[in-house]
């Protein structure tokens, strides 16, 4: 046995070689990425990058057309049955005449050892929601009827596809305060999100796909770094956006009243010069670029 298959017999997850075609079009693209167990790892990528495929074919819902998924050293479907798996998908269809505990009742009878009703209403924040009808719910509140549904079977692996899409601040909130009661527990989540905060926040780990294949993989502070350059934000008064990107190592600029943010090549040229112009200036503040700037950094460069 090499010791590529034993990482794989000890991983939560294996994607080796992974590669989907939909006719001429390559949705992914050779993706190989091992997650162990008890690892938050976010699932980040502009759209068409291949992060639902992914998931699709971790879950079992679609064969690869080349490689191999492995999920705690089962196929996918065979650890999805056995209730190993638990996933939280943006298409997942609920019953509009049944009630919220009816729904999660259904779901908890699939599975061998699922956690008690009450207790999976709970985890998930939806006791309260329990005798209402699906129909009657916002999005956000089903959006968390999904998430019970994903926890009922206590899976180890918990997938998650965009699960915050329709829940306002408060809502998004509570849902990543319950997650960090499953993550306590040593358990693994693979989460996908266009909201690069929440990964910055909650995820331990970054995989960044572009056009079906992985630009980065790391820790959000290894991803952040691959992104040059530093941020500087100051109060100027009367900020003008178009004399700012006059500056010397400045890249970008956004300019809101008088706050102005400066992406920069060069801070300490720019800031030099900036308070030359603007000794008005203050409030400044320089730091390292954050993970949206690593995002559009990589996938910028794959795109050229």
């Amino acid at each position: 046995m090499d010791s590529t298959d034993t990482v794989t017999r000890g991983a939560a997850v294996s994607l080796r070689g992974l590669v989907k075609h939909f006719g001429d079009v390559q949705a992914v693209d050779g993706v190989d990425v091992t997650i162990a167990p008890g690892e938050v790892v976010a699932l980040l990528g502009p759209n068409g990058a291949g992060k639902s495929t992914t998931i699709d074919m971790l879950l079992g819902l679609a064969k690869p057309t080349r490689g191999a998924v492995s999920v705690f050293g089962r196929t996918p479907r065979q650890a999805v049955a056995s209730g190993l798996v638990g996933a939280m998908l943006q298409s997942g269809g609920l019953l509009d005449d049944a009630t919220v505990a009816e729904t999660v009742a259904l779901f908890r009878a699939m599975y061998p050892k699922p956690l008690l009703l009450k207790e999976t209403l709970q985890r998930a924040g939806v006791a309260e929601l329990a005798g209402r009808k699906v129909g009657g719910l916002s999005g956000g509140e089903k959006q968390r009827v999904r998430f019970a549904a994903a926890l009922v079977s206590d899976p180890d692996l918990l997938v998650l596809d965009e699960p915050t899409v329709a829940m306002d601040v408060a809502a998004r909130r509570e849902f990543w305060a319950a997650m960090r009661s499953y993550t306590d527990t040593g358990r693994t989540v693979v989460f996908a999100t266009h909201y690069l905060a929440e990964a910055e926040d909650y995820a331990d780990r970054v995989v960044l796909l572009r056009s079906g294949r992985v630009v980065a993989d790391g820790s959000v502070s290894q991803v952040r770094s691959l992104a040059a350059g530093r941020v500087i934000t100051a109060k100027i008064p009367g900020a003008d956006e178009t004399v700012l990107r006059t500056l010397p190592g400045v890249t970008e600029v956004l300019v809101r009243g008088d706050a102005a943010e400066l992406a920069c090549a060069d801070s300490d040229r720019a800031l030099r010069e900036l308070l030359s112009r603007h000794p008005q200036a203050h409030d400044i503040e320089v730091r390292g670029a954050g993970l949206e700037a690593a995002f559009v950094t990589l996938t910028r460069q794959e795109a050229a």
